[in-house]
């Protein structure tokens, strides 16, 4: 899948859960999102680029998200 478009759909996913009040749950969250609903292949991509580019076009919450929770 294009790299720019899973960026473009966590960065969304990302937005949705950033105002909860607590951070560290929103983070939480976001890695259960992508658990739940992307593909294993989808998820593998997203966690690659967060390791190779570091996460280059990602919130911050989401690089949090991903390397902390997924």
């Amino acid at each position: 899948m294009n790299i720019d478009l899973l960026i473009t759909m966590a960065n969304q996913i990302g937005a949705f859960f950033k105002s909860h009040t607590d951070q560290e749950k929103a983070k939480e969250d976001i890695a259960n999102h992508l658990t739940k609903f992307w593909a294993p292949p989808m998820r593998n991509q997203i966690k690659a680029h967060v390791e190779k580019e570091a996460g280059k076009g990602l919130e911050l919450i989401v690089i949090d998200a991903i390397k902390k929770h997924l």
